[in-house]
């Protein structure tokens, strides 16, 4: 039965590792899975294609997907589809427009379609992208990952060079490590007010 699932988390939760298991265990199954990503997340895209990037996870392992642009529609590539046995998987779905998110559930009415992505910025505020998920996923799920203390990280902190908290800037600032964290509310609120 097709659907729209979104599975979010945290910095650092396994998010495109997840999707990149998906893919597998899909594929092994004998579906077609076809791999996007907002042109937005420029990490690991390809200089010599326009649109054409990769999804990389951590752990190592990466499959190349298709770069999205903000005034692109999903539509587009819908003539790529040849086998109901398709499965869409989207990576940073958070930075999806609200109107690509309703043609992802639209496209969900006949393929089953799965996005991975932030729920919240550095801010706690929601994402455009994982508002419209949140609004319209039939079946949502979280993947936890934990804060230095080992409880429960919930918040993707913004830090500058010296790994101070940064609190204001514009919402959508690429970067991993070197410039997120993953924390707990009550390490957060405790570096923030330092």
């Amino acid at each position: 039965m097709s659907k729209l699932i979104f599975c979010y988390g945290a910095m650092n939760s396994g998010k495109s590792m997840q999707l990149l298991t998906w893919k597998y265990n899909y594929e092994e199954a004998g579906y077609r899975v076809l791999l996007y990503k907002p042109a937005l997340d420029t990490r690991g895209s390809f200089k010599d294609s326009e649109n054409k990037g990769v999804i990389s996870s951590r752990v190592g392992i990466e499959a190349t997907c298709t770069l999205i642009c903000e005034d692109e529609t999903f539509y587009k590539y819908l003539n790529m589809i040849e086998s109901p046995k398709t499965i869409i998987m989207v990576d940073e779905a958070q930075f999806l427009t609200e109107k690509q998110v309703r043609e992802l559930y639209e496209i969900s009415l006949k393929y089953t379609v799965v996005c991975f992505g932030l729920k919240t910025d550095f801010k706690q505020c929601f994402f455009k992208g994982s508002k419209a998920l949140f609004e319209l996923a039939d079946d949502i799920r979280e993947l936890k990952t934990v804060c230095s203390c080992g409880k429960k990280a919930t918040i993707n902190a913004r830090l500058n060079e010296k790994g101070e908290i940064i609190l204001d800037g514009e919402q959508i600032e690429i970067g991993g490590n070197e410039k997120y964290k993953a924390m707990c509310k009550h390490c957060f609120e405790k570096e923030r007010n330092r």
